[in-house]
């Protein structure tokens, strides 16, 4: 805008300087032409039209003079024009240049990077080559090793057979000797050795102590690392088993809250623990799939089955609808109680493999069954954070335990009922232990002590302590 304005002052400019010029060139020839009029006048017309000839020549001159003047201020205002354009795109290649400048060093930073990666790809194919060639070496070695493990597996397969064709041969001298136990009138004493169960309607076989309402924690045990999924006394004992994450079972005592001793061998997880009536061995169940001296297992294929401790091998298959989650044999050791992730209770018999039984116990899965002391009651519990108690004769439903804060923590959770069937005790997602009176059917206590999620209670057989193990490991014993 500023250099139109220039440009057209400059022609104003122009325009006033040629009227004055003009001006002044009348001003010149006025002489001329008065001299000339007297001859004119004189000579007559023909100098007369001489005269306005010439007048209208220089008029014309006049003229083509002005019009070549506003033809040059326009020339000139273009000029000015073009060399500010001229100026601008001078400056606009100066930027482009720079532009350039940049582009070419980024472009020559670009291929350092190119270069620098292309190195680095070549490293990695390179380790990438030294790793596929020791991943084929381990394969192969793996493969040997597989190898190997199937011969000693049949190898060892091989020997269990001659064990339990000895075995065999033992159990039927064993029959005989029985049968004379039988004939000397050691019947008794004969059955409490085939099957290690002491039957509560035996001789010198009551054994109970009433168990108290627990309040208050004795002792906080760090158990295992990676968290305890099952726990379970000795019968008659104080002495507690626990079954942690890392594969190791722990013997504690819970008067002193010290560890007895530890073993080991599992090949996975502790998911359940049993004991036979007798306290000689010790059941445990693994995420390995693998069973560790005990005789009743169950999996999720939808089966349970029988083991024989003797011979080591399954006696018995016994196929369900829905998947077992937890089992425990009766009192007198022939009908099995399971729980299934359909809710349902099931009884059969250990004999037969036949279902005797089976009753609607919970909407969704049972997590634990737990029989009672003389055999008559049996604990359900199940996903709904419903607590049952059924009869065992008849699955006549007994009692409903329920608590607005009582969450069961997993498909695991394990709950147990008290030595002198009064009392009943589950663990809850939030770390707390609901206690139950079977006779008043309400809450006698809630026992707060454990932060984390608790996996699993159970009731020592001489009525106290009552322990409880959390999702990280730690065990608390209540008295």
């Amino acid at each position: 805008m500023e250099e139109e304005k220039k440009a057209m002052e400059a022609i104003k400019d122009a325009l006033r300087a040629l009227r004055k010029r003009h001006l002044l060139e009348e001003g010149a020839h006025a002489p001329a032409i008065s001299a000339l009029s007297k001859p004119l006048i004189s000579h007559g017309s023909e100098w007369k039209e001489k005269t306005e000839k010439l007048e209208t020549e220089l008029q014309q001159c006049y003229k083509a003079q002005s019009r070549l003047s506003e033809q040059l201020v326009i020339e000139v205002a273009e000029s000015r024009t073009s060399k500010a354009a001229l100026q601008e795109k001078e400056l606009l290649i100066n930027d482009l240049q720079k532009e350039l400048t940049q582009t070419k060093e980024q472009c020559t930073q670009l291929k350092e990077e190119l270069e620098d990666k292309t190195k680095t790809l070549d490293l990695l194919i390179a380790e990438n080559q030294e790793v596929r060639s020791q991943l084929e070496e381990m394969t192969n070695r793996v493969q040997k090793a597989e190898t190997e493990n199937k011969m000693l597996i049949d190898r060892w397969m091989l020997q269990k057979m001659q064990d339990a064709e000895r075995l065999n041969e033992a159990n039927d001298l064993y029959e005989e000797m029985l049968a004379k136990l039988k004939a000397n009138g050691l019947e008794n004493l004969a059955r409490q050795q085939v099957d290690g169960i002491v039957r509560r309607n035996e001789d010198g076989t009551d054994y109970f102590v009433e168990s108290t309402i627990p309040s208050t924690c004795s002792h906080r045990i760090h158990a295992h690392e990676g968290g305890c999924g099952s726990i379970i006394f000795e019968y008659n004992s104080g002495t507690l088993f626990t079954g942690g994450q890392n594969g190791a079972v722990k013997m504690w005592d819970t008067n002193s809250g010290s560890l007895i001793k530890s073993l080991y061998g599992s090949l996975g997880n502790i998911l359940d623990l049993a004991i036979t009536h007798d306290n000689k061995s010790l059941i445990a169940a693994t995420s390995s799939n693998n069973l560790f001296v005990w005789d009743v297992n169950s999996a999720y294929d939808r089966t349970i089955k029988l083991w024989d401790l003797h011979k080591g091998y399954c006696t018995n298959t016994v196929l369900f609808a829905s998947n077992c989650n937890t089992i425990c044999l009766s009192i007198d050791g022939l009908t099995v109680f399971s729980g299934h992730l359909d809710g349902n209770l099931r009884l059969w018999d250990i004999q037969t493999g036949k279902i005797l039984s089976e009753v609607v116990g919970h909407s969704s899965a049972v997590t634990s069954v737990s029989i009672s002391r003389n055999g008559n009651r049996i604990l359900s519990s199940g996903r709904d954070n419903v607590h049952n108690v059924f009869d065992t004769r008849t699955l006549e439903l007994c009692a409903t335990l329920r608590a607005p804060g009582n969450r069961l923590a997993s498909n695991w959770s394990r709950s147990c009922i008290s030595p002198d069937d009064d009392y009943v005790a589950a663990g809850s997602a939030d770390g707390t232990v609901h206690v139950w009176s079977l006779s008043k059917g309400q809450i006698v206590s809630i026992l707060k002590e454990q932060t984390s999620p608790i996996l699993c209670c159970s009731w020592s057989g001489i009525g106290k302590p009552l322990a409880s193990a959390d999702k990280n490991g730690y065990v608390c014993t209540w008295t």
